[in-house]
């Protein structure tokens, strides 16, 4: 029995699409609302150069469907994109 479950577990992990996380630095469960697909960065080497005290730097997927939604609805400027993520300044309110 275990003979055959072996490659049938070998099998389905090996059509299992490997997706590697993101080098930025990501925190929190969302941005604006928990669960959402856009999460606000941390500080590192790269996205230092985008901080701003008025502002929050936010990650979004680039295959995000409402990204312009997104743009109109929190005033965010794009400032980068990095690993499949664009990143936008949003002015705090």
């Amino acid at each position: 029995m275990f003979r055959t479950l072996i490659p049938a577990v070998f099998l389905l992990t090996a059509c299992t699409p490997v997706t590697a996380p993101s080098a930025l630095p990501f925190f929190g469960d969302g941005y604006r609302f928990d669960g959402d697909a856009c999460r606000r960065l941390g500080e590192d080497a790269y996205t230092n150069q985008f901080l701003d005290d008025a502002a929050d730097l936010v990650g979004c997927p680039e295959d995000l469907e409402n990204l312009g939604v997104f743009v109109i609805d929190t005033g965010a400027q794009e400032v980068a994109r990095r690993d499949g993520y664009v990143l936008y300044s949003v002015p705090r309110g």
